[in-house]
C-alpha cells in the first residue's frame, strides 16, 4: 500500500483525477516557506465533498504555487452530525475548544452569548482558521462549519426537531452523562456548554424545560469550560459517535 502524503491541505476547489488547483498565498507560503516543500513534493488534498486525493507541487514562480491532483486516498466518509454549543471564553481557551472539538469529530461550532459570557467579541474567521488546521493534522474529511455568535436564546428558539441538546448541567440537576448518552437513539445531536462562571440560574431553569433538552452531569467535579468540551465530546463519540467504530488503518510512513 502506498504511503499517503505527510503534508495535508484543506482547498475549496472540486477534486478530481488531472485537476489543477491554484493555491492560495498563504497556503503557498505555508508549503513552500514553513514546511520547505518543493516542485514534485506530494500532498494530500481535501474539500469535504470530495474524499481525499494525492496531489503534486507543481514547478513555480516566487510566489504563486500550484498542485496538481494525480488519484484518489480515501473516500468520502460520513461522520457524526454533532454540533458544539459554547459560550466564548478567553482567547486562548477559545481556541483550544475549537482545535480539540474539531479534532473530536464536530460538524458545527455555534458560539452563543448567555447572561454570564465575559467575552463581548468572537472572531469568526480565526476561530474558521484553527478549524482548518486541527481537520488537517487530525486527517478528519470534513472541516466544521463555525456559525457567527448568537444570543442562545435566539439559537434555542428555531431548535431544529430531531436534534437533542445534551446540556451540561453543573447545577446538579442532571443525569450521569454515560447513562443518559445511552438512551439517546441514534443519530443528530449538540453538546451546549456554559461560560466560565456557570449559567444563571434563570437560563438552567429554562433549559431544563425544553423538550429536546439532555441535562448531563460531568461527575463529582468542578470543571473548566475548555475541560467540560473535551469530556462532553469523548463521551459522545465513545458511546454513540464514531469511537465505536473499527478505526481505518492508514499506511505508515516508512522508517528511517
Amino acid at each position: 500500500m502506498d504511503t499517503p502524503p505527510k503534508l495535508r491541505l484543506y482547498v475549496e476547489a472540486s477534486l478530481a483525477d488531472g485537476a489543477s488547483l491554484p493555491l492560495a498565498t498563504e497556503q503557498a507560503h505555508y508549503l513552500m516557506h514553513v514546511m520547505r516543500a518543493a516542485a514534485g513534493t506530494e500532498v494530500a488534498v481535501f474539500n469535504g465533498r470530495d474524499g481525499e486525493w494525492r496531489a503534486r507541487i507543481e514547478p513555480v514562480g516566487k510566489r504563486a504555487v500550484t498542485l496538481v491532483v494525480t488519484a484518489p486516498l480515501r473516500p468520502q466518509a460520513v461522520e457524526p452530525d454533532l454540533w458544539l454549543l459554547f459560550a466564548p471564553v478567553k482567547r486562548a481557551r477559545i481556541d483550544f475548544i475549537v482545535e480539540k472539538a474539531t479534532e473530536l469529530g464536530v460538524s458545527a461550532l455555534l458560539p452563543v452569548w448567555t447572561q454570564r459570557t465575559v467575552m463581548s467579541r468572537v472572531n469568526e474567521e480565526r476561530l474558521a482558521s484553527i478549524a482548518i488546521e486541527a481537520a488537517e493534522q487530525s486527517e478528519r474529511l470534513t472541516v466544521p462549519e463555525v456559525r457567527a455568535a448568537r444570543d442562545m436564546t435566539a439559537v434555542l428558539a428555531d431548535w431544529p426537531a430531531g436534534r437533542p441538546l445534551i446540556v451540561l448541567d453543573e447545577g446538579g440537576g442532571g443525569r450521569p452523562i454515560a447513562e443518559a448518552l445511552s438512551e439517546l437513539p441514534a443519530g443528530p445531536a449538540a453538546v451546549l456548554v456554559g461560560p466560565e462562571g456557570g449559567f444563571a440560574k434563570s437560563e438552567l431553569d429554562a433549559l431544563r424545560a425544553l423538550s429536546f433538552a439532555v441535562p448531563v452531569g460531568l461527575g463529582p467535579r468542578i470543571l473548566r469550560a475548555d475541560t467540560a468540551v473535551l469530556a462532553a465530546l469523548a463521551c459522545c463519540q465513545a458511546i454513540r459517535g464514531d469511537w465505536r467504530q473499527q478505526p481505518a488503518i492508514r499506511p505508515s510512513s516508512p522508517s528511517n
